[in-house]
């Protein structure tokens, strides 16, 4: 079977000529689609970290109130746990003496910012402005010089992970979510807890005075995971037992 060349200006194209070039142009356009949509990857902040031991960390989020902190903080010393606690600036300043019983108890001190805004509406200057603010005020309340954040409301972007890490801090989620500041119960509390739980997690509660069921569910959650032979350590001692995902 005869080919007929196509005269396209100067050049002669055959029609098996013009479909070659339509394949390489689709495999060019293709290729360079996915070389750009795999060139961005969202940066994400650490949630839970790969290990073989069963350990586990323990966290508490405090921005309101005096009434919580204190028995919550008795339950951890009763049981010889060590938690990491992400406290407000403007909390610290309020209330001075819990966050230095807090240290002084040997738990590891880390921001929940300053302002309880999210973050991501803020450019990265405003960003790095707030994380600086609090952590002025939590080293000037407890002398500790915490570099590990969790942002208010859990809220991130690109801005927030890149002006946390300019300010020499890792931003840290969660990977179990007790919902204790919703007041759900305290059995929903701890079956959320204890189900979710694996080698590794990071598990978020709360020592604000607007969570009403935390200091009944913790000593249960504490015993049941114990039961399991989980043991609790910090944020920052589980980190360097393995890689954070």
């Amino acid at each position: 079977m005869d080919v007929k060349p196509t005269i396209v200006g100067f050049y002669h194209f055959t029609t098996r000529g013009k479909l070659i070039l339509l394949a390489a142009a689709i495999i060019f356009f293709g290729i360079s689609s996915m070389v750009y949509v795999n060139a961005y990857h969202r940066l994400k902040p650490i949630y839970d970290v790969p290990v073989t031991e069963k350990i586990i960390a323990l966290t508490f989020d405090i921005s309101w109130g005096n009434q919580t902190p204190e028995p919550v903080i008795e339950i951890l010393k009763k049981n010889e746990i060590h938690s990491t606690f992400f406290l407000s600036g403007p909390w610290c300043r309020q209330y001075p003496e819990i966050p230095q019983r807090i240290k002084k108890d040997g738990h590891e001190i880390a921001s929940h910012g300053y302002r309880h805004v999210n973050l991501s509406t803020l450019s990265r200057s405003e960003i790095k402005e707030e994380i600086s603010k609090a952590h002025e005020a939590i080293k000037e309340v407890t002398e500790a010089n915490p570099n590990l954040i969790r942002t208010p409301n859990g809220d991130y972007n690109d801005e927030v992970i890149k002006g946390a890490q300019e300010c020499g801090y890792q931003v840290i989620q969660w990977s179990v979510d007790s919902l204790d500041w919703m007041n759900p119960g305290v059995s929903t509390i701890t079956e959320r807890v204890i189900k979710r739980t694996q080698p590794g997690s990071i598990i978020l509660m709360h020592a604000s005075d607007t969570c009403k069921q935390t200091t009944e569910a913790l000593p249960i959650v504490i015993q049941e995971l114990k039961k399991q032979g989980y043991q609790f350590v910090t944020v920052s001692e589980l980190l360097k037992k393995g890689e954070a995902k």
